[in-house]
């Protein structure tokens, strides 16, 4: 069928592997951002507990102080867990991001019009990062501004970020000359 440049065996898929790519989010700032949220619910949740110091006239009870620190100690937990995984495989391209998929969404090329590599703006096309619906389709991205751009039979469209963009764009390069 289709020749690939890795040869790596996927016991999961029974297909050969010909692009794997994992991100997650570790941008400096959205970590400074998320522990510095933490650093200070905890200092308050701290104060307000076990100081019996209060913050002004309209102070949150502990129960509710508490439930907040919680909540921001989880989010951090979900973005620490947060991932897109891209694999190219001979039967198609497989996307999963996880934990929002528990399992990777196949996209055959019997159903890919075009696929490309391409330079985007995630805050102007599509609104930020993440699982995103824009203007120009859908897109799952974590960082940067480099995408797989999948156009289907259906007219509908699929960018996937990528921080890979030149070793990808061989591998599509060389499924297509197959």
């Amino acid at each position: 069928m289709y020749t690939c440049l890795k040869k790596l065996w996927k016991a999961d898929y029974g297909q050969w592997n010909c692009f794997s790519e994992t991100q997650k989010f570790n941008q400096w700032w959205l970590w400074l951002i998320l522990i510095g949220l933490n650093a200070l619910f905890v200092f308050f949740a701290f104060e307000q507990i076990v100081a019996e110091s209060r913050f002004g006239n309209l102070s949150a009870t502990d129960v509710v102080l508490l439930v907040v620190t919680a909540f921001m100690f989880l989010l951090n937990i979900l973005f620490f867990n947060f991932r897109l995984e891209t694999r190219i495989q001979t039967d198609g391209i497989y996307v999963r991001f996880f934990p929002f998929h528990k399992s990777f969404k196949h996209y055959s090329w019997e159903v890919i019009d075009q696929s490309y590599v391409r330079k985007y703006s995630p805050i102007r096309e599509y609104g930020g990062w993440g699982i995103r619906i824009g203007t120009k389709g859908n897109a799952f991205n974590i960082s940067g501004n480099q995408g797989l751009q999948l156009e289907f039979n259906n007219h509908k469209r699929l960018l996937i970020g990528t921080n890979k963009a030149e070793e990808l764009a061989a591998v599509l390069d060389k499924i297509r000359r197959k």
